[in-house]
């Protein structure tokens, strides 16, 4: 048990560049959030769901970090900050990483039943400050979701997604073999080609623009000559 809590320690701090020992990180609110869930997670499996939820909101009050009893969670997950919600359906592989502010929400069923409503993690997945993953859809191996990305569609392997609605975006091949992105997307932030692409084309039709309405006003000016066509009449 402790070499497993040591490994846990360990996988955090390789993640974490300001981490400086394991003590440290063992006080951590995403640390201190998940131990409570592992126990919380127990009593509802045990189908104590009232104890489980004391459990629940007492992580909550102390952490800002708001995990359901019920969902799923599997080895090293790594809560960076706080302020997370996670729903009860939603199940969590193997060397996760959330940072700040994302919930892992549901779809209120049209039929009133529950079922999967909240999406499904797989191992290594990293979801950036923000991001909202909405519905019972599956972030595939190695996927990544960008900061305040909004995504409602399964998640290709080892895609990164980025925006509002979240679209796929290809990243360098030296990138996407990392074991870890900090932040769900690599240093050279692939959407920032992009951005200046936008700004040029914004750039290029603003000086047509001006240079349009310098035409029109230099027309309008009453020494301007008459615009004469080329060719000839039938």
């Amino acid at each position: 048990m402790f070499s497993g809590l040591t490994a846990y320690l360990d996988s955090i701090r390789a993640r974490d560049p300001a981490a400086r020992s394991r003590w440290e990180v063992l006080f951590y609110p995403g640390v201190l959030a998940l131990g409570l869930h592992r126990v919380a997670h127990w009593l509802f499996q045990a189908r104590l769901y009232f104890l489980a939820r004391i459990v629940n909101h007492f992580s909550r009050f102390l952490t800002a970090i708001d995990i359901h009893p019920g969902a799923s969670i599997g080895k090293n997950f790594f809560i960076d900050h706080g302020f997370t919600v996670i729903g009860e359906t939603a199940e969590i592989g193997d060397d996760v990483t959330i940072y700040q502010c994302v919930t892992l929400g549901g779809t209120n069923p049209t039929n009133g039943i529950g079922g999967k409503r909240h999406p499904t993690l797989e191992d290594h997945v990293i979801i950036g400050s923000g991001a909202q993953i909405i519905g019972p859809i599956t972030i595939r191996k190695r996927g990544r979701v960008g900061a305040n990305a909004v995504v409602t569609d399964d998640v290709p392997e080892g895609a990164t997604m980025v925006g509002m609605k979240a679209r796929s975006t290809l990243v360098p091949a030296e990138e996407w073999i990392k074991d870890f992105i900090p932040y769900g997307t690599p240093c050279d932030e692939p959407c920032e080609e992009l951005i200046e692409t936008g700004a040029g084309r914004i750039a290029a039709l603003e000086s047509q623009v001006a240079l349009m309405q310098a035409e029109l006003e230099a027309m309008k000016s009453p020494s301007a000559k008459p615009v004469t066509r080329s060719g000839t009449d039938d």
